[in-house]
């Protein structure tokens, strides 16, 4: 494959190691050059149709619920994402009776499709450098804490003003290239999306943690949701019985012809979170202090967890998304520590800032300011405290019922006071069927006994001390003793709501065990807060002088879940000295569900099994290699976010959803691996495919012009 040299060592850490392809690259301000390599590798539509025309791609592509992305695909608005994308709405509408996350869902009329509260998808309509505006209110002269102000406030006035022309529209501000830029974003919100179609977990999470990252992969990882819009304006509207199906100014138009090995490929979605311009400190830091705390705390957590939902239905289906999230970043926090290590990115980006260092040495470029040596030490100090920090989130954070509500009641006591004589509104609504008891008492015990395993004595909160010497060192019976006499765990009214005096939260013990978890939190935060201004003032002039440094050559900004394009080749890599081949076949998942009683993951329902034994697959077969295709690889640049982004071919037609990266993609966070990374995609005809055979969904067929 061969690449615009010039274009592409900007992007590297080193000027000799040329990465093919990198970048995430913002699409109203593409850079001409990009867009030149782009056609050289066989994209054909003109530049218009990425950002400005009315049939532009973005116009396609949303952000889901503001943790992936997703296309439309009919002109009355269906949108595909991945299975995992819509677990929670597979999974909210789920009971043992009819539990559409196991055995899949398909709404057979627009009346049978269901609505998703709290879900929504979000269309991308401009976006604009605002930095000059940012610079002269003093942006760069204010505190963390000062800024993020600054920016809600800017935001927010841009919004007023906007809402006066179109009042569903609403703008945000976001920080590029460690801060040197500010971006605002016009978005427009659907809150009305409805469930139209999943396959059984089987396929959409076949494999499961097993393959999860790892290639081969044959996993079916998409769902189907419809936007729904007020029939009078086709704009947004808040769910009702009358609301009608959107219909998009552009939908992407679905591929059955396939791809070939170095064929091009796009892929357009938003990205969540990427670190490339940080120093070496910080990625030692992210494995030490962040990563393997990560890791170990959910490794511990997961375990239980894993062991009641196995041993109930009705517990599995509260807790499938809950475990499916989790466990993603426990192994991809696992994976990026042993890329970390093995490729030897600290010491490469030590070379690199060692560049800078020259630079800076001959040009005298932000001297004064950027001191590399004195951002290692402040890296240095924090990192013990940063670790305890990582501990502390992961420990309590979202993990147990009774933590959450403790937590919950005590910021909002901390901030309006405590009233006597008032009562305190613990629940809006029953959330019974989102936990269970037993399950979350032993994963608070397992979490507390592992947090005072590995933190500071520093980092102890006060009731510690207690479970030693009134519990007996027991952190079981101590949990037990929360959950059995604190007033935030009792029943709910019959109204779903649960009420507690405010006169009576003081002396609650979950109430004090969460101030206390509030006041050690504060304590390490404030640690933390000494040099967190001086280390992002360091890291903004690091990124500063590698963009001077290499000026006349384009360069992107780090992932901050914006609308982003990667671009590059379908394509295979090294496995092991061997060939990894571009794409799986249907006889290689059903050899893996013949391997369903060694592995539940690898298991499937009968008839799946049947369909993907076909001997003839038909329309769904693969002209260039005579196979039914099912998941396939290219090297695009994505991450986390990018789940349920559209692959495009250089037509701009829809070829898959791309779902997960390849173990050795792991790092991509921090450093880009042209060589070994690769984005996993689910073909759009093994979906097709499903959607056909199994969901008999003739009318969608119809609805994405699939006759």
């Amino acid at each position: 494959m061969k690449k615009l040299s010039i274009l592409m060592a900007g992007l590297a850490f080193t000027a000799t190691t040329a990465h093919a392809d990198e970048g995430m690259w913002t699409l109203y301000n593409l850079p001409q050059a990009v867009y030149e390599q782009m056609q050289a590798e066989g994209f054909t539509l003109p530049y218009s149709s990425l950002y400005t025309g009315d049939n532009a791609i973005k116009n396609a592509v949303v952000n889901f619920s503001g943790y992936c992305s997703g296309v439309v695909v009919s002109p009355d608005g269906l949108v595909f994402t991945n299975h995992h994308c819509g677990f929670e709405g597979i999974r909210s509408h789920s009971t043992v009776e009819h539990d559409y996350m196991l055995n899949g869902f398909y709404a057979k009329s627009f009346e049978e499709e269901l609505p998703n509260e709290n879900m929504f998808v979000s269309f991308m309509k401009e976006q604009r450098d605002i930095t000059d505006h940012m610079v002269s209110l003093g942006i760069h002269e204010k505190s963390g804490k000062e800024q993020e102000a600054m920016i809600d406030s800017v935001a927010n006035a841009m919004t007023d003003s906007i809402k006066k022309i179109d009042p569903t529209l609403h703008i945000t501000v976001e920080p590029f290239y460690e801060g040197n830029k500010y971006y605002a974003t016009t978005y427009q919100d659907f809150t009305d999306l409805r469930l139209v179609f999943t396959v059984p977990k089987s396929m959409g999470n076949f494999g499961g943690e097993t393959d999860n990252w790892m290639w081969p992969r044959q996993t079916c990882d998409f769902s189907v949701f419809r936007i729904y819009a007020d029939p009078k304006t086709n704009g947004p509207a808040a769910y009702s019985k009358d609301n009608v199906p959107y219909h998009p100014r552009h939908w992407a138009p679905v591929s059955m012809e396939g791809y070939k090995d170095g064929d091009f490929s796009m892929t357009v979605g938003y990205p969540g979170s990427t670190e490339r311009y940080l120093s070496s400190y910080g990625i030692e830091e992210m494995r030490d202090a962040q990563n393997a705390p990560r890791a170990q705390v959910r490794g511990v957590k997961q375990a239980v967890m894993l062991r009641h939902m196995r041993a109930s239905e009705a517990v599995r289906i509260k807790y499938d998304s809950k475990y499916a999230q989790s466990s993603n970043y426990w192994k991809n926090s696992i994976g990026m520590n042993k890329c970390i290590d093995s490729v030897g990115i600290v010491k490469m980006k030590q070379a690199y800032e060692a560049r800078i260092q020259q630079y800076q040495d001959s040009t005298g470029y932000l001297k004064g300011k950027l001191d590399i040596k004195h951002l290692g030490k402040l890296y240095a100090g924090r990192k013990e405290v940063m670790k305890d920090l990582l501990f502390f989130n992961e420990t309590f954070r979202r993990t147990n019922e009774l933590t959450t509500r403790a937590l919950d009641v005590c910021m909002r006591l901390e901030k309006e006071g405590e009233k006597k004589g008032e009562k305190m509104l613990v629940l809006s609504s029953d959330n019974a069927d989102t936990w269970d008891a037993a399950l979350d008492r032993e994963v608070m015990a397992t979490l507390l006994k592992n947090y005072a395993e590995h933190v500071d004595k520093e980092a102890l909160p006060a009731f510690f001390n207690d479970i030693q010497t009134k519990f007996g060192g027991d952190y079981q019976k101590y949990t037990d003793y929360l959950w059995n006499k604190s007033l935030l765990m009792k029943k709910v009214n019959k109204k779903g709501e649960l009420w507690v005096a405010n006169k009576k939260l003081a002396n609650d013990p979950a109430v004090i065990y969460g101030k206390q978890l509030m006041a050690i939190r504060k304590q390490i935060v404030d640690k933390l807060q000494t040099t967190m201004d001086e280390i992002e003032t360091q890291e903004r002039y690091l990124c500063d002088a590698k963009i001077r440094m290499e000026q006349d050559m384009p360069h992107y900004s780090d992932a901050n879940f914006t609308m982003r394009l990667s671009y590059g080749q379908v394509g295979g890599y090294d496995l092991g000295g061997k060939p990894s081949g571009y794409y799986t076949t249907a006889e290689s998942i059903v050899e893996k569900m013949k391997r369903g009683k060694e592995n539940f993951e690898y298991e499937a329902e009968p008839i799946m099994q049947e369909l993907m034994s076909a001997k003839d697959f038909g329309r769904y077969t693969d002209r260039t290699t005579g196979k039914m295709q099912l998941c396939f690889l290219t090297n695009n640049d994505i991450t986390g976010g990018n789940s349920g982004s559209p692959m495009f071919d250089g037509k701009g037609r829809l070829i898959g959803l791309a779902f997960d990266g390849n173990w050795d993609s792991l790092s991509s966070d921090i450093w880009f691996d042209s060589k070994l990374a690769r984005c996993i995609g689910v073909d759009v005809r093994y979906m097709v495919y499903l959607m056909d055979k199994w969901g008999h969904t003739d009318r969608l067929l119809k609805e994405m012009g699939i006759e």
